[in-house]
């Protein structure tokens, strides 16, 4: 049977962990000004706005795996990119896997309605 949480008011800010309460990215151990949790930050921003900005917690978990796994691939096609040798089971494995993830949770972009003006400027002039 479905739960109504309309009744139900959220704890204080103060009685909710930092992750909780969107203060910080983890628990513990993470330096948020490294390049790797900015990229981090930002995934899980827009995959937050894909999905119309008010996941709930179990799609919130959901886009923070994806935004874990998606880091994880870039660093190893960085490595790639570099002539660095990758093993492409594991990088396989997690593409799938992110595949997945964002499959289960329905990201995918809207179209949406361009004006006509808008639709001319980025038509631009060569018509």
């Amino acid at each position: 049977m479905p739960v109504d949480r309309t009744d139900t008011a959220a704890p204080p800010a103060a009685t909710r962990s930092a992750v909780a309460n969107g203060s910080r990215l983890f628990v513990e151990g993470l330096d948020g000004r490294s390049a790797l949790a900015r990229r981090y930050r930002d995934l899980v921003g827009e995959f937050t706005a894909d999905l119309g900005g008010d996941p709930s917690e179990a799609q919130k978990q959901l886009i923070r795996r994806a935004a874990s796994l998606s880091t994880w691939c870039e660093a190893q096609e960085v490595k790639l990119a570099n002539g660095d040798e990758i093993e492409i089971g594991p990088l396989t494995t997690a593409a799938n896997s992110l595949r997945r993830i964002l499959q289960d949770i329905g990201i995918e972009r809207k179209i949406r309605t361009i004006n006509a003006r808008r639709l001319e400027q980025l038509m631009g002039d060569d018509r």
